[in-house]
């Protein structure tokens, strides 16, 4: 964060100070994980039920935090005192933000995707400056401020995805943190129980468009209606990119290798040129035109653009994080979230990779789909039939319509088991598992990600079967 005084914090959340002095400076981090505070640093005290931050506040001023940022006063601890903390962080996100010109902030929204596109997108960044994006998916209403907090003087970009599970969430994070470049990648059935319809979902992502400023830019996916439609809430510059002919930045003569990594050609006004792509997975075409969309309009030459495509890697744990086995078992490991888009994304991507290979699917619950739980599973269960998957376990009774969907499929030569839980698919796969194999794990952080770390090198050797062994797998 910028240097700020006291007096300074105090006037940006509308809060005062107790026992604090006002020309005390603050040069440090602001946390709200106590463990984290460093000196000069301000920690920030939420009340809860189970635990709370002022309990905690003591111990901050003693590790070197100038202050606390909380709603009620602890004795001998420098305060500024605030009705809501959360509120409070977010003020001094926007008065962080507003006091560095030189930013150039990037927001990120979409139903799928947005976590590796946001990843994507500060590598590229980081190529033409400082640059920061928040861990994983750290994209709510505490998330978005605490990254933008860490935003200094020297920080050019700022790339923030905003997550949403109602009507004006995204236009909120906005007014913490406006963005000139706004990133809408598509619109899904992710929260679509909260949302009650697709059309309501696009509602709340066009929020990003519609927060940006005359001389902004709008990034939107052509392959998508309902985000081109968004084109038309916005007075800002609109680029287009996807694969439809009028996009401006747009892939051509798609290919996939045997490893499931996509090779394009990048087709922007001022060029074409080849990309060979090192992420798995079709759905990553898309996901870099966009953040192609964004470096080109930074200035990124066109040569060293696609350089940096190839050179893109996963960040964020479990989102398509490939890993080979020391017996010859191929794991994709997908298991941070899941909603039916990501889920047809994602079995696509096995479908692709396992091609002559015998492919394994072990999926998990879905959540937040409201009415349209049953048939949300149920159409990923008849997906991953459709696309030949070998073996296909369901885990927890909540998924049991995938497996419903699955068997449903009458020419499907796989098969569908439906098992109470992880230790039970970890169990089928020790008895299973064979040399070749390729095994997509994936679900709603239901503990799904217990079985892809069972499957890790580390835990592997008990997992290969007598058979792998005497095939020469690992044992």
């Amino acid at each position: 964060m910028i240097p700020l005084t006291l007096a300074e914090v105090a006037t940006a959340v509308d809060g005062r100070l107790a026992g604090a002095d006002p020309d005390a400076r603050v040069t440090g981090s602001v946390e709200f994980d106590s463990r984290k505070v460093t000196a000069g640093g301000l920690f920030v005290a939420f009340p809860g039920e189970k635990v709370d931050g002022h309990d905690y506040a003591a111990g901050t001023v003693e590790a070197g935090a100038v202050a606390v940022l909380g709603t009620r006063e602890v004795p001998g601890v420098p305060m500024v005192l605030v009705d809501d903390a959360r509120a409070a962080m977010g003020r001094l996100a926007r008065s962080v933000v507003d006091r560095l010109p030189e930013l150039t902030v990037i927001g990120l929204t979409g139903s799928s995707g947005k976590t590796t596109t946001k990843d994507l997108i500060a590598q590229l960044t980081a190529r033409l400056g400082a640059t920061v994006a928040p861990p994983g998916s750290f994209n709510n209403e505490l998330g978005h401020p605490y990254t933008a907090l860490k935003a200094g003087p020297d920080t050019r970009y700022l790339v923030m995805e905003k997550g949403a599970r109602g009507i004006g969430h995204v236009r909120y994070l906005c007014e913490l943190v406006p963005p000139r470049i706004s990133v809408v990648l598509n619109v899904g059935t992710s929260h679509i129980g909260e949302f009650g319809s697709r059309e309501n979902i696009a509602l709340a992502k066009g929020e990003l468009v519609e927060a940006l400023p005359a001389e902004g830019l709008a990034v939107l996916n052509a392959d998508d209606p309902l985000v081109a439609a968004m084109a038309s809430r916005t007075d800002a510059r609109v680029v287009f990119y996807g694969e439809a002919a009028d996009a401006e930045v747009r892939a051509e003569d798609v290919t996939l290798d045997d490893r499931g990594c996509a090779s394009y050609t990048l087709v922007v006004p001022e060029g074409r040129v080849p990309v060979r792509l090192g992420l798995t997975g079709r759905h990553q075409v898309s996901n870099t035109l966009a953040a192609a969309a964004v470096a080109r309009e930074l200035g990124m030459p066109l040569a060293d653009l696609a350089t940096a495509l190839g050179e893109l890697g996963l960040v964020s744990t479990r989102r398509m994080d490939v890993f080979e086995r020391p017996d010859g078992v191929t794991v994709v490991d997908d298991s941070y979230n899941a909603n039916p888009a990501s889920m047809a994304v994602a079995l696509k991507a096995l479908a692709s990779l396992g091609r002559g290979r015998r492919t394994v699917a072990v999926l998990g619950y879905m959540a937040e789909l409201g009415p349209f739980e049953r048939d949300g599973h149920a159409e990923v269960g008849r997906l991953a039939a459709e696309l030949g998957v070998d073996r296909l376990l369901v885990v927890g009774e909540p998924a049991a319509p995938i497996h419903e969907g699955a068997t449903a499929v009458g020419n499907w030569g796989g098969e569908s088991v439906l098992l109470t839980d992880q230790a039970a698919a970890v169990e089928v796969l020790r008895g299973e598992l064979r040399p070749g194999d390729v095994v997509l794990v994936k679900g709603s952080r239901y503990r799904t990600w217990e079985v892809a770390d069972a499957l890790r090198p580390a835990a592997g050797s008990e997992l290969a079967s007598p058979a792998a062994a005497t095939e020469g797998g690992a044992a």
